[in-house]
């Protein structure tokens, strides 16, 4: 619909357009649902219905009580990011409700009913919850407000047409009758659900809540009144914590738990695949015991290296071609003939997520089945893990989703880590609720990582400066391998996600070359905030202007010029470089640095100012950051979503990293994995650009910029070259 609409304004529909299909579902009602790729012929007929609560229910998104609140179903996790507000603005627009009666609430594990349209499978992550539910939540909206208003037409015997709806009352202005929709809400369960091609939805120029700043619907985190895993209590729970290998790859050779034992208010303590398990009637019972057991670890298959041997690796590797990612014209035939080459290698370190909230779950295991308590970022793949643990149906796993504490991917593990760990204790102890706690520690030692990587680029330039070559290594180990989405995500040796950013580079190369060769490394790893964004827009980025250095041209002017076929790329890069007053007389000892890059079809640009400390090092003072992510449900929550990926990359820009030393990680806490404390986050002024193209993600996308804008701003003020991360003045 949005699409149609925006195609009527002449801009060009997106390609993943969902259609919608109308499907009878069971007691919770009818069930609205996205068919992707095609649209649905025929609707199938289906009648709403009060659910058990006594709550209107058309669909299921939409419940609205005699109390007269609408409670709209969220399909993905909120975890800091917005989610809870931006798909209840788009519910809220279209049934023209008040914002006042809007209630937030987790929806139910059901893949067939909550799936993101663009997987197929319920989960939140790639930037995606607002681009792959914008018009499925309008049109659950539309629906709801269609049936109040034949209920209210047939009950005051006027014609539809003729009633109006405002902030949450319906209305007949003729007759002077009007109702609120807790009021209608018995009535209109007995509409018939109106057809798709019967819907009308709000052109732009109509919007009320959407394109306008609300107030977000994630309440209770400042009066602790809302529920985190944490925060969970159940009759009968027992709190668990795991002592996990020391080395990755060690095994359990056997445990003596007479001392954890003997701590008060430990109950048992048992094996289970990752490690041994304490339970305990609290948490610090269950951490003392488990810092009281005596463990025998087999280590002689586990790993033994440390970061600096494998980065060596790394480097030897990228001396080979690797498998080829993009190939345009002739790269080795273009560097040959250039009449200057720029070569730079890049080092990325191992990064943990670092979570507010560490990894807990809380789960019980019984004769029915299984149900969970957890912030839950991918449901489909944790339902299919359990169950296959467990011998059930995934049906048969029940997952309540609540607040997560933050998750930069983390939570979304596509091997359903914590969450088969917690289950695996909980089945020890059917009937009996079991609370997985994960220490800081826990966190940082035994949890998943972004890949350590390595890049080799080699550009080469003609007699007059132009760019004619572009030949990028990379060296890292896959995500996806191993995994559910390596079938479709990797593909002839590439995993996408090792490469995005650099096999997508959009600048205007003729010959241009990307390989990468693929490690096998002990270290588990998945994603983490904007995936392989992280290292190639700063190995991209930083290589750019070294490009604009050897060839005496600016680096905005530059980039613009190589920019001409992606006008949104030059967009965000012009708002950027024009608000943050590019080429201006700065301070002594201060500079600006620039980046652009898209990720998850949004497009960012950010220029950083950084000056020198007297004493030495130096200070990020401010961030001028230029966003083009569509239409824009909610600049409030872009501009915060924009300030938190910019505060998220300067951890790894500056201070974050991650070491292997023998198999085992170094760090243990925020006193040696540090990240950025508020004192140290400069002023950061956002900037979206205007579009009425469709919305795309912004949880990710204010990440990539951030570390090479500051490295280029570096660079300009002491000419120092910067290819490591965590940055460090010579």
């Amino acid at each position: 619909m949005f699409n149609r609409q925006m195609k009527q304004q002449g801009v060009a529909p997106t390609s993943r357009r969902g259609f919608l299909k109308l499907m009878a579902g069971s007691s919770a009602g009818l069930v609205l649902a996205m068919n992707l790729p095609k649209a649905v012929a025929a609707e199938d007929a289906a009648v709403a219905s009060l659910n058990d609560a006594g709550q209107f229910q058309p669909n299921a998104f939409v419940k609205i009580g005699s109390d007269n609140k609408v409670r709209v179903l969220i399909k993905h996790l909120e975890m800091g990011q917005g989610t809870y507000t931006g798909l209840a603005t788009l519910v809220a627009e279209e049934l023209d409700a008040d914002w006042d009666q809007v209630v937030s609430e987790g929806a139910p594990a059901n893949t067939a009913k909550y799936k993101n349209l663009f997987w197929g499978a319920q989960g939140t992550g790639g930037s995606s919850a607002i681009a792959n539910s914008f018009e499925q939540m309008r049109v659950a909206g539309a629906t709801a407000r269609a049936m109040l208003v034949s209920a209210a037409a047939e009950q005051w015997q006027v014609p539809a047409a003729q009633i109006v709806v405002s902030a949450g009352v319906v209305s007949h202005v003729g007759s002077g009758r009007s109702a609120t929709f807790g009021e209608l809400a018995d009535a209109a369960a007995r509409q018939p659900v109106p057809a798709y091609e019967d819907l009308t939805l709000k052109q732009p120029k109509e919007f009320k809540l959407i394109g306008r700043k609300v107030p977000r619907k994630d309440v209770g985190k400042t009066d602790g009144s809302a529920i985190f895993t944490q925060d969970i209590q159940l009759e009968g729970m027992l709190t668990a914590m795991v002592a996990h290998p020391p080395r990755f790859g060690a095994k359990l050779n056997g445990f003596d738990a007479t001392q954890a034992k003997q701590v008060k208010g430990v109950v048992d303590v048992i094996a289970i695949p990752s490690g041994v398990a304490v339970l305990a009637n609290d948490y610090w019972s269950a951490k003392q015991g488990r810092d009281r057991l005596q463990i025998d670890w087999d280590e002689s298959q586990a790993m033994q290296q440390s970061s600096d041997e494998l980065m060596a690796q790394y480097r030897a590797l990228a001396d080979q071609p690797g498998a080829v990612a993009r190939n345009d014209g002739e790269v080795s035939g273009a560097l040959a003939g250039a009449a200057t080459v720029i070569e730079a290698e890049f080092e990325f370190p191992y990064l943990a997520h670092a979570t507010m909230e560490p990894m807990n779950c809380v789960a019980r295991v019984d004769a029915n089945g299984c149900e969970l308590w957890n912030g839950e970022q991918l449901q489909t793949g944790d339902q299919a893990a359990v169950a296959q643990l467990l011998g059930l149906q995934p049906e048969q796993v029940a997952i309540n989703m609540l607040y997560a504490g933050g998750s930069f991917g983390r939570r979304a593990n596509p091997h359903s880590d914590y969450v088969v760990e917690t289950v695996n204790i909980a089945k020890a102890k059917p009937g009996v609720p079991i609370k997985l706690v994960w220490s800081r520690e826990d966190d940082t030692r035994a949890g998943y990582f972004r890949p350590m990587y390595f890049h080799k680029i080699r550009g080469g330039l003609d007699a007059n400066g132009k760019l004619i070559g572009w030949e990028q290594r990379i060296v890292g180990q896959s995500i996806l391998k191993g995994t559910a989405f390596e079938a479709f995500l990797v593909k002839d040796g590439i995993d996408a996600t090792s490469v995005e950013g650099a096999s997508t580079l959009p600048y205007a190369v003729p010959n241009l070359k990307v390989d990468l060769h693929t490690v096998e490394v002990p270290v588990p790893v998945q994603w983490w905030r904007s995936v392989g964004h992280t290292h190639t827009a700063f190995s991209t980025e930083v290589f750019m202007d070294r490009v604009a250095k050897a060839t005496g041209q600016d680096p905005v002017a530059l980039r613009m010029g190589l920019l001409k076929e992606h006008p949104r790329h030059q967009g965000v890069l012009k708002l950027a470089a024009e608000k943050a007053g590019w080429g201006r007389d700065l301070p002594e000892g201060h500079a600006l640095g620039v980046a652009v890059h898209e990720s998850f079809n949004s497009y960012v640009a950010e220029v950083a100012e950084v000056s020198l400390k007297p004493g030495g090092g130096f200070k990020v003072e401010k961030v001028w950051c230029a966003v083009d992510c569509g239409f824009a449900v909610n600049p409030e929550v872009i501009k915060t979503q924009m300030e938190g990926g910019i505060g998220y990359g300067l951890s790894p820009a500056l201070m974050s990293a991650i070491t292997i030393d023998k198999g085992a990680v170094v760090q243990s806490n925020f006193h040696d994995y540090q990240v950025l404390r508020i004192n140290e986050m400069p002023e950061i002024e956002v900037f979206i650009v205007p579009s009425a193209e469709a919305p795309t993600g912004v949880g990710e996308p204010g990440t990539p910029p951030i570390a090479p804008a500051v490295a280029n701003a570096l660079y300009a003020l002491t000419g120092q070259e910067f290819t490591e991360l965590p940055l460090r003045l010579s």
